[in-house]
């Protein structure tokens, strides 16, 4: 059993499970996988540079990324293929570098989101991570359809006389809003982990969407409760221990 003082972090990272696989199977729909890691990236500057001007690193992460997937398609139609998001990444990685080398408080929470602490997760936290993965669960379920019809049926929009970008617009808003989230709370490569790994597993095994969901889920909540505990046993990093546990799940699978 957890004892309490754990109990609020392994909830939040179980929120958090429930909800990164399902969208990273969306993002893999649309082969949009490397935005994961763009948009964290971003969040996790975004904190830092909140947390050197004295705001909550969590608002700072939050407005980051919100305004790096509000924009993604103005930098999408300038730049071919995954260039933006390289360049959000490399961006991100940069400034959250160079805030953690020069400010001593930057450089704690810099390390915090990039280890992976998850042990930290306060309840606000977990109120915040809570209630944000389940106004995300409820609009992917929303915008579910109408991705999954613009994919396979492109012209799907034009022939219904609708308009496209709101669904477009709203899943690229979502999709950097949640990650923000994950990071604050479980670092950038753990976030990127279950946002990449389940999804790509399923996509290689599930005979159907339906079931690539269900099965995505699944490997990511088995892989983060294991994690969980093992990490927790050996007085490690959440974060790489994750990554490490996903990866070799991933070797067996594939």
């Amino acid at each position: 059993m957890l004892s309490e003082l754990f109990l609020v972090p392994f909830l939040t990272g179980f929120c958090l499970a429930i909800v990164l696989p399902l969208l990273g199977c969306y993002l893999r729909l649309r082969d949009e996988w490397l935005a994961a890691l763009a948009y964290s990236h971003v969040a996790a500057a975004g904190a830092l540079l909140a947390l050197v001007c004295a705001l909550p690193p969590v608002l700072g992460g939050m407005a980051a990324a919100g305004l790096a997937g509000a924009g993604k398609r103005f930098f999408a139609r300038k730049l071919a293929g995954g260039a933006s998001y390289a360049l959000l990444l490399l961006g991100g990685w940069a400034v959250a570098v160079l805030l953690a080398a020069n400010h001593p408080l930057a450089e704690r929470l810099g390390h915090a989101l990039f280890d992976g602490q998850l042990y930290f997760s306060s309840s606000e936290q977990l109120g915040l991570v809570a209630v944000g993965s389940v106004m995300a669960w409820l609009a992917l379920y929303r915008l579910g359809k109408y991705l999954l019809l613009a994919h396979v049926y492109p012209d799907f929009f034009r022939s219904r006389s609708l308009r496209a970008w709101p669904t477009q617009s709203g899943f690229d808003l979502l999709a950097a809003l949640t990650l923000a989230l994950a990071t604050m709370s479980m670092g950038v490569m753990g976030a990127f982990a279950l946002v990449f790994i389940p999804p790509w597993l399923a996509f290689r095994r599930a005979r159907n969407w339906r079931t690539g969901l269900w099965l995505a889920l699944a490997i990511g909540l088995l892989a983060y409760v294991a994690a969980f505990c093992l990490a927790l046993e050996l007085d490690q990093p959440f974060g790489p221990v994750l990554a490490l546990l996903l990866i070799l799940v991933g070797l067996v699978i594939a």
